[in-house]
């Protein structure tokens, strides 16, 4: 029987992977003398991390998978609002309006192309 080790990286670098650039975007705001802001983004994307790390399928293997996406995608989607706070004028002045959040669909093709799917779908079967 295999343990899946596998599919529970993929599950956890790769939401890792899209948090990534909070921790970034957030060391670059302290050298900047941007404290708050940055401090304020460490702390979301750990918030992100513990969601990875708490809602992940093998805990949970008989709950579908979009209803486990959704805790990382509420933080992903506080991530992004503190970006444009953090950012503040400088949002306005750079062209970006509200017709840009279409793009955001995008990122959601997860819970579209595994969403009903559940850790038991992939287990073996003897």
């Amino acid at each position: 029987m295999s343990n899946r080790r596998g599919e529970r990286i993929g599950w956890t670098a790769g939401w890792m992977g899209g948090f990534i650039w909070v921790v970034v975007l957030s060391i670059v705001f302290i050298v900047q003398g941007k404290k708050l802001e940055g401090c304020l983004g460490l702390v979301v994307a750990c918030v992100g991390i513990g969601c990875i790390l708490s809602f992940s399928p093998w805990r949970f293997p008989s709950t579908p998978f979009w209803k486990l996406m959704m805790a990382p995608y509420i933080v992903f989607f506080a991530s992004a609002a503190w970006t444009v706070w953090s950012y503040g004028p400088a949002v306005r002045e750079s062209g970006l309006n509200w017709w840009n959040t279409f793009w955001i669909l995008l990122i959601f093709s997860p819970v579209i192309t595994v969403g009903r799917r559940k850790w038991t779908d992939g287990d073996v079967r003897q």
